[in-house]
């Protein structure tokens, strides 16, 4: 599947002295767009795994060990003043609201997904919440925005196999199964 294959791959090579750094490098940056990715992964997961302020922290936990705050953090930047709090569905919701409605239908549905401009992260998640998204994976704002507008098509695509939004449970067995594989639980 692209980025996601490659990085699980790039992972795995990083044990045995191979391919660590597959993934190209669009952003330029001194460490390469794996290494932000890679540092991007357990913040992407976190926030789709994020069911709001009444769950979803077990799943939150076991994806960023110590993260402390990240499902507040990251419920504030998708819920906004409406509330929905977080995860997939405040994901896409932030989406629907910022304009972006037909990249993130074509992320959900099946068949190729649109792009998202690293440009545009500013605006979904709003500058408070880039920065905020950059200093939890400690990366620079502009490196994250990058590094976003890659990963987020292909992990939203990933964890909504059938076309359709999982009910929650499903969605959080996908997210944790996922961050299994990539050794981020």
């Amino acid at each position: 599947m692209g980025i996601l294959d490659d990085l699980l791959g790039g992972l795995a090579g990083q044990g045995m002295g191979g391919r660590a750094n597959t993934p190209a490098t669009r952003a330029g940056s001194s460490g390469g767009m794996s290494q932000v990715l890679i540092a991007l992964m357990p913040v992407v997961l976190g926030m789709l795994a994020n069911r709001g302020s009444g769950g979803g922290s077990r799943t939150q936990a076991n994806i960023a060990p110590g993260s402390g705050g990240l499902g507040d953090l990251l419920g504030q930047v998708l819920g906004g003043a409406g509330g929905s709090g977080g995860g997939l569905g405040g994901l896409l919701e932030q989406l629907q609201r910022t304009g972006f409605s037909e990249q993130a239908d074509s992320w959900v549905s099946r068949g190729a997904n649109k792009p998202v401009s690293p440009d545009a992260m500013s605006q979904i998640f709003g500058k408070d919440g880039l920065e905020a998204i950059a200093r939890q994976a400690g990366i620079s704002p502009d490196d994250a925005s990058h590094g976003l507008s890659e990963l987020l098509p292909e992990v939203v695509d990933r964890v909504t196999p059938d076309g359709a939004v999982p009910d929650p449970d499903a969605l959080a067995n996908s997210v944790a199964d996922f961050a299994r594989r990539l050794g981020l639980s």
